[in-house]
Formats: structure tokens, sequence, C-alpha cells
């Protein structure tokens, strides 16, 4: 077995250790004239993301290094109306071993300290995982803003903001308000955006578009602008609650966003898919949307996350295939 499984693969680029982009994005005045006479042409977007993901295949070690990757940048996320404190604490405990001892010796990877992104919890939640982490570099994300919907007054949305980070939450997840993007109320979307910037002080912000529930692309890459326009650190894609969630073509449109807007100010802005994401395969196909588009400096924590807590699970299964030749029942790798 090769001493460092990620040196067979300068594809899969650096396994950064877990953190936000550190060159915040300010924000700027709005700007509608950056996305108002911008066409999304979606059967184009279906073609492009098809055509990635037949065309790209990675075998063997190769795949593993991308798997190892994914890892690096999942934020290991639990949201369950039945969340307990012992739950998060095993999450956490996850989220510090993500694999198993056999297969980090395995794969060579002792020395690198592999943790995942972060662990995304509720904010009530946030003291129990503040604890757990405790001498890990391993943020705590709290979602807010009256998550899923967002249906709640601004006001108590920013006193929610207040709480997580005071808990001792770095980023917070928040979700926008979807009439806003319906009715082209720009004004009103980007004004509560900045609050939410304002509200989180020194914790990064992750603006959830709920893209399943803003119709057209057209109004997916609108928001996306808007939303860095008034500050976000990253734009996400969903909530995992919505109908339809993360899908390649829309993340196609929201990383051609993240383009433009680093063309126009120079800040680079991440990107968080989010909500049905199982599988090692869709690992893989986020990853090589990102590098294709963007590069890879985006296949990194501080760039890149991937919010799922089940697609652990089956990397981790399909690493321990590469390491002893068989596969093992799902059992064997528990989330926590």
């Amino acid at each position: 077995m090769t001493a460092d499984i990620l040196s067979s693969s300068a594809t899969a680029g650096p396994t950064a250790r877990a953190g936000a982009n550190d060159n915040r994005n300010p924000g700027m005045p709005l700007r509608p004239e950056m996305f108002l006479a911008h066409a999304v042409n979606r059967n184009a977007a279906e073609r492009r993301t098809a055509s990635l993901t037949a065309r790209r295949s990675v075998k063997k070690a190769w795949q593993a290094a991308w798997l190892v990757n994914a890892i690096s940048c999942i934020d290991l996320t639990t949201l369950s109306g039945d969340d307990t404190a012992e739950r998060v604490r095993r999450l956490c405990a996850k989220a510090r071993h993500p694999l198993a001892p056999h297969i980090v010796e395995g794969l060579g990877i002792a020395d690198m300290d592999l943790t995942t992104g972060a662990v995304c919890v509720y904010p009530t939640m946030v003291p129990h995982a503040v604890r757990a982490l405790k001498g890990s570099r391993i943020p705590v994300a709290s979602v807010a803003t009256g998550f899923p919907t967002g249906l709640m007054p601004l006001p108590l949305k920013l006193e929610e903001i207040r709480y997580a980070v005071g808990e001792g939450a770095g980023e917070i997840d928040i979700v926008i308000t979807r009439e806003h993007v319906l009715n082209g109320n720009w004004t009103a979307l980007y004004d509560e955006i900045a609050a939410m910037r304002e509200a989180c002080g020194a914790a990064h912000l992750k603006t959830i578009l709920a893209t399943g529930d803003l119709k057209t692309l057209r109004n997916v890459y609108s928001a996306s602008m808007v939303a860095m326009q008034a500050g976000a650190d990253f734009i996400k894609t969903s909530t995992g609650k919505e109908g339809v969630n993360a899908t390649l073509p829309v993340g196609l449109v929201m990383v051609r966003a993240l383009r433009d807007y680093g063309d126009a100010t120079g800040y680079r802005i991440g990107f968080k898919p989010a909500g049905g994401m199982r599988t090692a395969k869709a690992a893989l196909n986020w990853q090589f949307l990102m590098k294709e588009e963007l590069g890879n400096d985006w296949l990194s924590p501080g760039l890149f996350r991937l919010g799922a807590s089940s697609m652990l699970a089956d990397i981790e299964r399909q690493l321990d295939h590469f390491v002893t030749g068989r596969y093992a029942a799902s059992s064997r790798h528990a989330l926590a």
C-alpha cells in the first residue's frame, strides 16, 4: 500500500485543514446590473453537468485520494427534531476520527490528522458540539434564522444568530426569505442578508438559497449574486428539507456566479451543496464540478463544503473496500 495515498493524485488538490476562507468577502452596494440581464440556459446547464459526470472517472488509488479529500470538506450534520446532546457528542467523535483505524493505516495517512470540515447542528446543540470538539480545530456550524423555512421576523432571526455565535458557533448557515426572490425584491433580500452578516460578527456566513423553491435558474443566479454582494462568505444550495435539493445544474449556475463575482471584485466565495447527497459517487461528482469550473483551490474546506451525513458512511465503505478488497456491511461504518 502506498505510504501516502494523496501523493497519487495531484488532481484531488491539497487536503487543507478545516477552516473558512480567511480573506473574507466585505460585500458591496447592491448592483442589480450584475445579474438582472444575466440569462441562464437550463438545457445547456443540464448538458454540461451530464457530460461532466460521463467524461470524468477515477479509479483505485486516484479515487481513494479524491474520497479522502471529500471527507475533509464534509460538514457533518445532524438536524433532526430528536437531536440530543449524546447524539451530537457521537457525531463530533466521528468528525474527529472519520475513518476506522485500519483504513487510516492501510491508506498510509496517519500523519494527516484527517477530520471533517465542520460539524453542523441546531443552535441549542452548539454548546454540546463546542465541548465535544474542544482541542480540535474543527469549527462548529449552526443553522439559524428560522431554519428551514426562514419564516420568522427579522429581529428574531438576528437574535438567533447572536445566540448561536454567543454559544461558540464559528459558522452560521442562514436561510433567506424565498418570497423576496420570487417577487424580485432584491433590495429586501440584500438588506436581510447584510443584517445577518453584521449579526454574525467574526463568524462566517453561509447563505442557504433553498434553490428548490426558487423556480428558475435565473432566480438562482440572481439570488447567488445578491447574497455575495451582501457579504456572504459561502453560498449554499439547500436546507435539505425542500422537495428538490442539491443538483449539479443548480450547482453549475451557482459556481459560475461565484466566478463572475470573483472576476468583478477579486474576492473568492465558498460553495456548499447540501441535501440529498448520500453516496461516494456524489462526493466525486461535486468535486469534479469544482475542479473543472473553478480550479484546485476550491477543493479545500476553506472554499468548498459538502453538507451531508450519510455520505461519510458510504465514503468509508468504499475506502474500506480499497484497503481490504472486500465490501463491509453498512452497519460496520455507522455515522456515529
